[in-house]
């Protein structure tokens, strides 16, 4: 599936833990939320054609290559999905529609002063990850197919296969389904540029109002291993979304599973 019309979106906190282990809480200290387990935001990791680094595509379904410079880049599995965007007259979103979804790793440096989320999740052509394999949505409510899948994750060193990530239901999103949906056309119409934040409305002006993005819904918390270890080359990074009812959270092949592999350079 070919990406490099589609604005590439992510959503700050949609999991319980995940931005405390990250050590990313106190960029969000001054920002407010309509509930205590809201996302605290949405940030672009690609802008197709825009003049900045993040106009340069950094998704790659085989490679993740580390930064140049001395960085700490940690996997950040995550689902993504791809959804239609719907303009009104006036090119506000009015709606999102959720076509299919897949397993992603919005791959991030722990980099000490940085001022937006987006200097920390784009370096290069492969600083991102996402499986060739994708899931139809059948609808993004309960009751649809997403109902069934967990999210889990799995890094090999010198041949051992380390757990990443939590196993996780996709339930287990703070904001999920229609309430994923409302909030996220709120911010791409009124989240303005604001501590570490972005105005997502003119990106997508900047970009002639792309008609699809692709949306990653947030990082789950991290294993013990995963909270202490960071990327090295040489590693195996495993992102894997399996239908909990027909299979098992581990890397191997199945119809049920959606199974992301990256070799770390």
């Amino acid at each position: 599936m070919e990406h490099h019309n589609r604005i590439g979106l992510g959503v700050a906190g949609n999991f319980a833990h995940h931005l405390e282990q990250a050590g990313e809480l106190n960029d969000f200290k001054n920002v407010t939320t309509k509930e205590p387990d809201a996302p605290k935001g949405i940030f672009p990791f690609y802008l197709p054609k825009h003049e900045s680094f993040l106009g340069n595509y950094p998704i790659s379904s085989e490679t993740l290559t580390l930064p140049s410079y001395e960085a700490n880049a940690q996997v950040e599995p995550e689902v993504a999905i791809l959804f239609e965007i719907v303009y009104d007259e006036s090119m506000q979103v009015v709606d999102l529609r959720a076509k299919a979804f897949t397993a992603f790793n919005d791959c991030t440096i722990r980099k000490e002063g940085a001022k937006k989320i987006s200097e920390k999740k784009s370096w290069s052509h492969d600083s991102k990850g996402i499986a060739s394999r994708w899931i139809t949505i059948d609808k993004f409510s309960s009751g649809g197919i997403m109902d069934h899948y967990h999210l889990c994750s799995f890094l090999r060193r010198d041949g051992i296969l380390h757990p990443y990530g939590v196993d996780a239901p996709l339930l287990g999103y703070s904001y999920f389904y229609e309430k994923l949906t409302d909030w996220l056309i709120e911010k791409m119409n009124e989240q303005k540029d604001f501590g570490p934040l972005e105005d997502i409305h003119q990106h997508l002006k900047d970009c002639g109002y792309p008609s699809e993005a692709l949306i990653s819904i947030g990082a789950t918390a991290y294993s013990e291993f995963g909270e202490k270890h960071y990327l090295q080359s040489g590693d195996d990074i495993y992102v894997v979304v399996y239908d909990a009812r027909a299979s098992r959270g581990d890397i191997e092949s199945s119809s049920d599973k959606i199974v992301l592999h990256q070799q770390v350079q």
